[in-house]
């Protein structure tokens, strides 16, 4: 038996496991895939997720990535506005394929188990249902296998079978966007900044990457247009903000489109499970946060599985709910803000107008997404 399971080698689940092996715990990391994988993501690291990864002492992950000075953010009707970290911070762009094999390869030396290709099926309970004692795994012929472990975190994504099979986690009625993105070549006037490019229906987000290519995708909630294979290059070069930039790309990947994005979550585990990542819920990533919100809420999930560990199992999940709100609570409204706004054709005029007689509004709004403020 080990004393945690993680479930999904992510971000949220190799840091989750980083931390507990540094403490001496005996953790196994599984996940369904083999590693590196490819990943859809804005592939940005804000500031205030380096933070993070500098504070565990693991910045070398980030090697050989593009530094991002800030953001670019335009609307319609002419809107364009920089926002810059400052004061010597800056971001940085890597694909997810390099840093998720990298932040994995990390926890493996830190003396986590690391086991790829497994399926997590489910939670394992106790007989009165009441506690999490371990994970089902397939097994050849389909048969469920038990991996018992006196903690159990749940790092498994948006579609976590812990999270949803415990009904701890669902996805919302509203809103229902859907994410779609390709990595391309030959695209212009990429810089060091990431960009985000709000329109009516969607919104645009192009990231320049450290070989030049540039990740690109559309954020829309129009389901029809997810039938359509060149959605992304074509929304591109329609956009007469960055529709010239596109003419000579070349798309590199194949369309991944993931979604439903938004994911909400009732709680933050139940005795013996605690969830991480984006199974402990998921918003828009139009702020560019979401690793910030993986990193920190891996190694939260940690040190909570070690208080359980010490005698606290029953509470261990209330207690790092409390911690996730008083840590997060805050970004979770802003861009729940953002999020309505961006739904809105007249409040994303409204924004565009207001940012074009106050673009410092617009910089420090940049500015708090990029979580400096952490950094």
């Amino acid at each position: 038996m080990h004393d945690v399971v993680i479930a999904g080698a992510g971000p949220a689940g190799s840091i989750a496991a980083l931390v507990l092996a540094r403490a001496g715990v005996k953790v196994a990391l599984l996940d369904r895939a083999r590693f590196p994988r490819p990943k859809l993501c804005g592939d940005s690291i804000n500031p205030g997720a380096l933070a993070v990864l500098r504070h565990l002492d693991i910045s070398h992950v980030t090697a050989g990535g593009l530094l991002l000075d800030g953001m670019l953010v335009s609307g319609e009707g002419g809107v364009r506005v920089t926002g810059l970290y400052g004061g010597g911070r800056t971001g940085i762009a890597l694909s997810r394929e390099v840093l998720d094999l990298r932040l994995l390869e990390a926890a493996a030396q830190a003396g986590a188990v690391v086991e790829d290709n497994i399926v997590v099926q489910g939670a394992a309970l106790s007989d009165d249902g009441r506690m999490t004692i371990g994970v089902l795994t397939a097994a050849p012929g389909g048969v469920a296998v038990q991996r018992p472990a006196r903690v159990t975190i749940a790092a498994d994504g948006r579609q976590s079978r812990l999270a949803r099979g415990l009904r701890l986690s669902h996805t919302p009625r509203k809103p229902r966007r859907w994410a779609v993105g390709s990595v391309f070549s030959g695209v212009t006037g990429l810089s060091s900044l990431g960009e985000m490019h709000v329109r009516r229906g969607c919104y645009l987000g192009i990231a320049p990457l450290p070989d030049g290519t540039a990740n690109a995708c559309v954020v829309t909630s129009n389901t029809e247009l997810l039938k359509d294979q060149d959605l992304v290059l074509r929304t591109m070069r329609q956009d007469g903000e960055v529709g010239g930039r596109f003419a000579r790309a070349v798309m590199l990947t194949a369309p991944t489109v993931l979604g439903p994005l938004a994911v909400d979550a009732v709680a933050s585990g139940m005795p013996g499970l605690l969830l991480a990542g984006d199974a402990a819920g998921f918003i828009d990533p139009m702020t560019g946060d979401g690793l910030r919100f993986a990193f920190r809420g891996g190694e939260l999930a940690a040190q909570f599985a070690l208080d359980a560990l010490e005698g606290g199992l029953e509470t261990a999940h209330l207690r790092l709910d409390r911690a996730r709100r008083h840590e997060f609570g805050a970004k979770w409204r802003f861009n729940r803000v953002l999020r309505a706004l961006a739904s809105s054709p007249a409040a994303v005029r409204a924004a565009g107008l207001g940012a074009s007689l106050a673009p410092p509004m617009l910089a420090h709004v940049i500015s708090y997404a990029g979580d400096v403020q952490f950094a």
